[in-house]
């Protein structure tokens, strides 16, 4: 079947907000008085903000309700954002974004983030123009590994599962994409620490290997 849409991730395969979330979260975890371990930490990758606010609520058995920590975690976000140097695309994105959109692609963002964080992106980087339509996490019921995000993102899009590919990076994401029975390209981003590509169908650590001619034999 031709390769007609490509479901992106954000988080790890547009944009490495994740060095950006962490600096806000351990902040957030400070100002609550809680010790978070790295292992802890670690099972958060792909969640969404409200997933991984309640289950620190949970485990700390925490007084404020998950709309409060958001909060806290969103203003130090919010600052990292716009005012940490290192913060930008990931190398090669923009020139892939560019020749799927060039060749006629659609593009659906697919992610766990929030809308306006999304929105933030989006608008920094100038990708509105090259994507059909947008998911985050708040539009779904459930989490990834779930498949439901790549299920919408698929519909969104028009397309038949067969007809799509998936671009991720973390095991959970990963996870998602096979269950939703949708092509699965795994970015393998060097910030993302233990995760699992087994069941990806094609493991890449720079983005031109997913050009159109490169990845022609699968579709």
């Amino acid at each position: 079947m031709p390769l007609k849409a490509v479901l992106f991730d954000m988080d790890g395969v547009i944009v490495d907000t994740e060095p950006l979330h962490r600096k806000a979260y351990f902040k957030t975890f400070d100002d609550l008085g809680i010790q978070v371990p790295e292992g802890l930490y670690t099972t958060f990758t792909g969640y969404s903000t409200k997933k991984v606010c309640e289950t620190l609520i949970e485990k700390f058995g925490l007084s404020q309700t998950y709309e409060e920590i958001a909060g806290i975690k969103r203003e130090y976000f919010k600052d990292f954002f716009y005012n940490d140097e290192h913060f930008d695309l990931i190398p090669g994105v923009k020139n892939l974004i560019e020749h799927y959109y060039e060749n006629g692609i659609t593009l659906i963002l697919a992610s766990s983030a929030t809308m306006t964080t999304i929105n933030m992106v989006f608008e920094k980087f100038g990708l509105e123009k090259y994507f059909s339509g947008k998911i985050s996490g708040a539009d779904l019921k459930e989490s990834k590994p779930h498949p439901e995000v790549f299920i919408l993102a698929a519909e969104m899009a028009g397309e038949s599962a067969e007809n799509c590919m998936v671009i991720e990076d973390s095991t959970n994401g990963i996870l998602a994409s096979h269950r939703a029975g949708i092509f699965c390209a795994a970015y393998r981003s060097p910030h993302s620490k233990d995760q699992d590509y087994t069941l990806a169908d094609t493991v890449v650590s720079d983005y031109p290997e997913l050009e159109l001619e490169k990845i022609s034999k699968y579709f």
